[in-house]
């Protein structure tokens, strides 16, 4: 089998999946930043197209949007998501939210989680599949580590929500690949192309989609001394962490006034390579 992923895949005449509308809500996560592709309507490719590409090779009639927005919070994707989503009539729906108030000082991942299954409740209702994430294990980064007691008491919400409510886990917690720095972007706290693409492949494992995307080997770690890696960090924070911290201050997002990049429900086109 070709070790090509962004070719359209033979599956190898596996059983069609039972989904036509592919609906994601959510965050930077969903909409895909980090992992850039000039081809797509906002120049992020991310995990939610590159499971709709493959979901769109195994059906007719299939269609696909995705409503999420970058640094988004729950309540700002309850409030603004969730109802658009409903009206799309999805049969498969994604939720991951929820991250970027559990990394803010002072939140509590109990209440967090109560926001959660309140959309949660709304978008099961609809008879959908409710495709659910758990946080990434922050252990292995120096930048999120002291979140990670949040981060899986958050969790256990979710696996415990998902349970009552029947929703799919995408288990980000469990997927040791991507706690490597070499699968993150330059900002080191979203996805690269390479971690979308392995997010990508859990997300169809819990789906359970036959599926031809095959592991992509990172780069070797770089070899740098100690002064190259303090420059290193000293770049990031200038270019990443300080800006962060300013929106904070102000009470700005990265996501103000900016749009979902595929606010309905259309086929899915594939990118075309260069």
């Amino acid at each position: 089998m070709p070790n090509n992923p962004d070719v359209p895949i033979d599956v190898l005449n596996a059983p069609a999946h039972p989904w036509r509308r592919f609906v994601a809500i959510g965050d930077s996560f969903t909409e895909g930043i980090g992992d850039p592709d000039p081809a797509t309507p906002d120049g992020h490719r991310g995990w939610a197209d590159r499971v709709a590409e493959v979901l769109s090779q195994q059906v007719d009639d299939f269609a696909y949007a995705n409503l999420a927005v970058r640094g988004k919070l729950i309540a700002q994707i309850a409030a603004e998501q969730i109802e658009p989503a409903v009206a799309l009539r999805p049969d498969l729906v994604s939720l991951c939210a929820g991250g970027n108030d559990v990394i803010r000082p002072g939140t509590d991942p109990d209440a967090t989680a109560a926001q959660f299954e309140d959309a949660v409740v709304r978008l099961a209702s609809t008879g959908a599949t409710v495709l659910v994430f758990t946080g990434i294990d922050t252990g292995f980064t120096p930048v999120l580590r002291r979140f990670r007691g949040k981060v899986a008491i958050y969790n256990e919400n979710i696996r415990a929500i998902a349970e009552r409510h029947d929703c799919v886990v995408a288990d980000q917690w469990a997927l040791k690949t991507v706690q490597d720095s070499r699968f993150f972007a330059d900002d080191r706290l979203h996805y690269n192309a390479l971690g979308h693409h392995e997010v990508a492949r859990m997300v169809l494992r819990a789906l359970n989609v036959p599926n031809g995307l095959q592991a992509m080997q990172p780069d070797p770690l770089p070899i740098r001394t100690w002064r190259e890696a303090r420059a290193g960090d000293l770049g990031w924070a200038r270019e990443h962490l300080m800006p962060w911290v300013l929106r904070r201050l102000n009470h700005q997002s990265s996501g103000d006034h900016i749009a979902a990049k595929r606010p309905d429900a259309a086929p899915f086109v594939f990118p075309k390579p260069e």
